[in-house]
């Protein structure tokens, strides 16, 4: 009756929020006594989790679930946890989560709890801390349902290393009809994606317009983050939807999140407020974000922003 965690991964490497659950999966296992067994999809090679606590891997190799498919993947999770016995299922918080786990729910009769960001404070009852009201608030939460599904929120409990080895089987559940049929993907595979990022560097309408979306690629480059935008930016078409974050676009919960231009409408700040040190550069000393963040810069971009990446540049030489 092991604690099951599900390590997402793409395009056959885990991502880093793999290790994370991975690590909180460890954390609970060790309250309850038990072991952790990690279910992946199409990885080749599992080894790595060992490092974060995990006992054994249910290893799932199917062209089908090449693609990301929320009934698919709910299917064969289901299915691992049942093979296991496992009364707690530990997911992410990303978006492809936080899709397939109301339907892992379902197919358990599980209790879930999402955006949870401490190891459990008690077993029994199960209890959990979790962020409520797009992370303005913190609830604690009990999951009385026999199996319980924990959302881990990204970059909340942080990675926590176990020298030890996982053993690996094959897995081979029964998938049936997707009814879903994935053409082709296209991804840009040469920049931090926002989901995996520590740091994102976001740009507004104070950037003036896309022709000088080199002064957030630059910094971005620099400090190894990801590069976002507000949702006008990407309304005007200055940066894809996919680079759009807030509310109603990406959430972001990274170490790191520097505002460039940006003036904090209700909606940005509601889904970057998971961040743990927002930095917010802008002329307006009036502008909303400045009352969200943890350090403000009045001042303007163009001048700012190529000082601030020199500096970095002059520090990192030295290190």
């Amino acid at each position: 009756m092991s604690v099951l965690v599900y390590t997402e991964s793409e395009q056959g490497s885990f991502k880093k929020v793999a290790f994370e659950v991975a690590s909180y999966a460890k954390a609970v296992a060790d309250q309850l006594g038990t072991s952790v067994t990690a279910v992946t999809i199409n990885v080749d090679d599992t080894s790595e989790l060992g490092n974060y606590g995990v006992d054994n891997v249910l290893k799932i190799s199917n062209d089908a679930l090449q693609s990301f498919n929320a009934k698919g993947y709910a299917e064969v999770i289901k299915q691992a946890a049942e093979k296991e016995a496992a009364k707690v299922v530990i997911v992410s918080s990303s978006a492809d989560s936080k899709y397939l786990a109301p339907l892992l729910a379902v197919g358990l009769n599980a209790g879930y709890a999402s955006n949870v960001i401490e190891a459990p404070t008690n077993t029994a009852p199960f209890t959990v801390k979790r962020t409520a009201f797009t992370n303005k608030a913190f609830e604690t939460s009990q999951i009385n349902t026999d199996i319980k599904i924990v959302g881990v929120s990204n970059n909340s409990f942080g990675l926590v290393e176990h020298s030890s080895s996982a053993s690996a089987e094959d897995f081979s559940p029964t998938i049936a009809e997707l009814g879903v049929k994935v053409e082709s993907i296209d991804k840009a595979t040469d920049k931090v994606t926002i989901a995996d990022a520590d740091i994102v560097v976001s740009g507004g309408r104070g950037l003036k317009g896309p022709e000088n979306w080199g002064l957030v690629e630059e910094l971005a480059s620099v400090l190894g983050a990801a590069t976002a935008c507000s949702k006008p930016v990407s309304d005007l078409g200055w940066r894809p939807h996919s680079e759009h974050v807030g509310q109603t676009g990406k959430p972001v919960a990274s170490n790191l999140y520097i505002a460039i231009g940006i003036s904090g409408a209700i909606q940005h700040l509601a889904g970057i407020n998971a961040s743990k040190v927002k930095v917010v550069i802008n002329t307006d000393p009036e502008a909303p974000f400045f009352k969200a963040a943890d350090y403000g810069v009045v001042g303007d971009a163009f001048e700012v922003i190529p000082q601030l990446t020199e500096k970095l540049k002059a520090f990192k030489a030295q290190q």
